[in-house]
């Protein structure tokens, strides 16, 4: 009967998860019926997003999107037609704490209920997008900016990430 009771409340989850796959982070309600993942971006905001920092490139099936700190060279990038682009100039990687910890698992997929990419948080959806954290001026307001921070300054309107030294922005 424990069984049936938990089959149950996993085949449950699997199918809010896949109907109602969107995540508020920090407050209570997604903003729209558009956005997979939302973070709370009142005005103050100083926490951003920050992406894995490895040696090198991951391992595996890329796919375009894909972000990383390479620790190898000090600088944000992403994945994007098939090659690697570079998002900031040459940052430092001396705050960076190491994780080494066992992997385990193939990582969280939100969206959907399976994908082809690889990598420790995943979205995957055909109609609904991620909002960054929001930050004003994220170079005056963040005092302690960790190595492959990512948000969207909302007095510039650009993408930024602070590459260990310095922040960059992309219009």
């Amino acid at each position: 009967m424990k069984n049936i009771r938990n089959i149950s409340i996993a085949v449950a989850l699997i199918v809010f998860n896949s109907v109602f796959a969107q995540v508020a982070i920090g407050k209570q309600t997604v903003d729209g019926n558009s956005t997979i993942l939302d973070f709370d971006n009142t005005s103050g905001n100083t926490k951003g997003l920050i992406l894995p920092a490895t040696s090198g490139f991951p391992a595996g099936s890329l796919v375009n999107g894909t972000f990383i700190f390479d620790v190898t060279d000090n600088k944000v990038k992403v994945y994007e037609n098939d090659a690697w682009k570079s998002l900031s100039d040459t940052g430092s990687s001396s705050a960076i704490a190491a994780n080494n910890s066992a992997e385990i698992g193939k990582g969280v997929i939100m969206g959907e209920a399976t994908s082809s990419a690889d990598g420790v948080l995943v979205l995957e959806s055909q109609n609904k997008a991620m909002i960054l954290p929001q930050i004003a001026t994220p170079h005056l307001n963040v005092k302690n900016p960790y190595p492959g921070m990512m948000c969207y300054d909302t007095t510039s309107k650009t993408l930024a990430v602070f590459d260990g030294s310095v922040w960059n922005y992309w219009k």
